[in-house]
């Protein structure tokens, strides 16, 4: 197994358990919140496919899928084009309204760019240097992994949520 073959391994465990987490639930449901300052589950999985999205686009020198496919436009969201959810305000998050079908589609697509990416690079290419502005500077590699980190805790965060909208009463 290559390194590019675990990266994609990893990205499409991320895929599969975010498409699994909005399975069947509804709008209503993908915005509740456990709590009045909880993350709900559309947040939870817009954040990390634009997280995705936004990262590797720029390791990769391409557009991201949120503006070339026309995702900002079919979601709507009141943010700037540019808006991963990073810092977010508690209000902000509750704005991230979005269908199952349409957080899968998006995360669908983010992940097959993603796949693309990831099919071009060598092993060599994991050491390139991508940000400078860390000490020591980030790698290409250790980029990748990082973003795949934080995916997967989120798609968990989400998987919980929809734990705890199973457990609720239904009124």
């Amino acid at each position: 197994m290559t390194p590019s073959d675990l990266l994609k391994d990893a990205y499409t465990r991320v895929v599969e358990s975010a498409e699994s987490v909005v399975d069947g639930l509804s709008e209503d449901q993908l915005a509740a919140r456990p709590a009045p300052d909880a993350n709900p589950i559309a947040w939870l999985v817009w954040h990390l496919a634009r997280v995705q999205d936004d990262h590797v686009a720029e390791v990769a020198g391409t557009e991201q899928v949120w503006t070339s496919q026309g995702y900002a436009d079919r979601f709507g969201l009141p943010f700037d084009v540019g808006a991963t959810g990073y810092g977010q305000t508690s209000e902000q998050v509750g704005r991230v309204r979005a269908s199952a079908d349409l957080l899968s589609a998006y995360v669908r697509s983010v992940h097959e760019q993603t796949l693309a990416f990831l099919a071009t690079l060598s092993e060599e290419d994991l050491d390139r240097v991508v940000d400078r502005r860390w000490n020591p500077p980030v790698t290409l590699g250790a980029r990748l992994v990082s973003v795949v980190n934080d995916d997967t805790q989120h798609v968990g965060q989400a998987a919980y949520v929809k734990g705890l909208l199973g457990q609720a009463p239904r009124s």
